[in-house]
């Protein structure tokens, strides 16, 4: 697998010579129970295939508690700012998501990181709106866990 990788500029507008282009992957990070039982109770969903281990392991198609598709889909803005450095961007705003997909469940105790893909710009009053492509990886699995585009809008 490629490589953990960030990229800095100095000015949204640069952003325009990466439209096209992977800007970063991130470290890996592991999703225990705790993040898993943290998160169904920020969320109130308590389904046992997240929060019962012996019932996952006795009736879930997977074997095992795996991680709720949302949990992986909040660590997306992670993803995104820990790879896309902008150093005069005052602030960066989620504008929303677009093409949001689940392909494989991630099993408790994985590692996944994202690979960030800067697929559009456009700009706006006071800055840009950029779209990030982000592919959630699972270790050790060649099937992504989400695959999203991010879209932020970007003031400076």
């Amino acid at each position: 697998m490629e490589k953990a990788f960030k990229t800095k500029v100095d000015k949204v507008s640069e952003l325009t010579a990466y439209v096209g282009k992977t800007v970063g992957i991130s470290e890996w990070i592991q999703i225990e129970q705790k993040n898993i039982d943290s998160f169904a109770a920020g969320t109130l969903d308590h389904q046992w295939i997240y929060t019962d281990p012996v019932a996952a392991a006795n009736h879930s198609p997977y074997g095992t508690v795996v991680v709720q598709g949302f949990l992986i889909l909040a660590l997306i803005p992670k993803f995104a700012y820990e790879i896309l450095h902008i150093e005069d961007a005052e602030m960066g705003l989620n504008y929303g998501l677009d093409h949001v997909r689940f392909p494989q469940a991630v099993p408790v105790d994985s590692y996944i990181r994202g690979k960030v893909d800067l697929i559009g710009y456009e700009i706006i009053d006071g800055g840009a709106r950029i779209k990030l492509h982000i592919t959630t990886q699972i270790k050790d699995d060649d099937r992504p866990a989400c695959v999203a585009e991010f879209i932020i809008q970007l003031y400076n």
